[in-house]
């Protein structure tokens, strides 16, 4: 069986950062984790919307720092920034009445970040777009916006077919091996009617670490 990584994880101490930065003892550790895992479930399902690429977790003595990464800032922060306190009080309730403090940040080109390309054609998918149609176009975009590279795959009944399959389009370089290169990964499923059709993005940009 082919031994896979995921990209992101792989890249970690070189050109890429932690998702959770905390610092907990053992007997802690398991319930701030799952803590992090229902705060970004809650925030990506009230957000579905606003193109939530990323969610970081940073946590202090009593106190949460949230940084959303989203494509459209706006409809998080809400007329006067309504939506954004209304979100702030809820997932303080998630994490037991701690004191939260949310960022908002914007992703300049989201055709460019592997989540919400992965989430756009998964969307395409649910809306009964040719599979390859939505592949494709989603390369096109990506390399004329300057990509080095962008690997697209889905994997399960395509097109209403009875067998499942896997389908992959690639154009560019994407070396997965070469740690220095900036490689995103980005993984969404759409739930057609014929089933759940997984769709795995890896683009290649130019050399730069995680902050963007």
């Amino acid at each position: 069986m082919g031994q896979k990584v995921n990209p992101i994880g792989f890249r970690l101490p070189v050109t890429k950062d932690w998702r959770s930065r905390w610092f907990a003892h053992k007997s802690d550790f398991g319930n701030m984790l799952l803590e992090d895992l229902r705060v970004r479930d809650f925030i990506k399902k009230e957000l579905e919307h606003a193109a939530v690429s990323r969610i970081d977790v940073e946590r202090f003595a009593n106190r949460i720092r949230v940084t959303v990464y989203s494509a459209r800032p706006g409809l998080v922060i809400g007329r006067k920034g309504a939506e954004i306190d209304r979100l702030k009080e809820a997932v303080s309730g998630q994490v037991g009445g701690k004191e939260v403090f949310l960022d908002i940040k914007e992703v300049k080109q989201p055709e460019l970040n592997a989540q919400l390309v992965a989430e756009n054609i998964s969307q395409q998918l649910e809306r009964r777009v040719s599979f390859r149609r939505a592949m494709k176009r989603s390369i096109q975009t990506a390399m004329d916006l300057g990509a080095e590279g962008i690997r697209v795959r889905c994997a399960g009944r395509l097109g209403g077919a009875e067998l499942a399959r896997t389908e992959q389009y690639k154009d560019g370089k994407v070396p997965l091996h070469t740690l220095r290169e900036t490689i995103d990964f980005g993984f969404a499923e759409a739930q057609t009617l014929a089933g759940t059709i997984g769709v795995k993005v890896w683009i290649c940009r130019k050399q730069e670490t995680e902050g963007e």
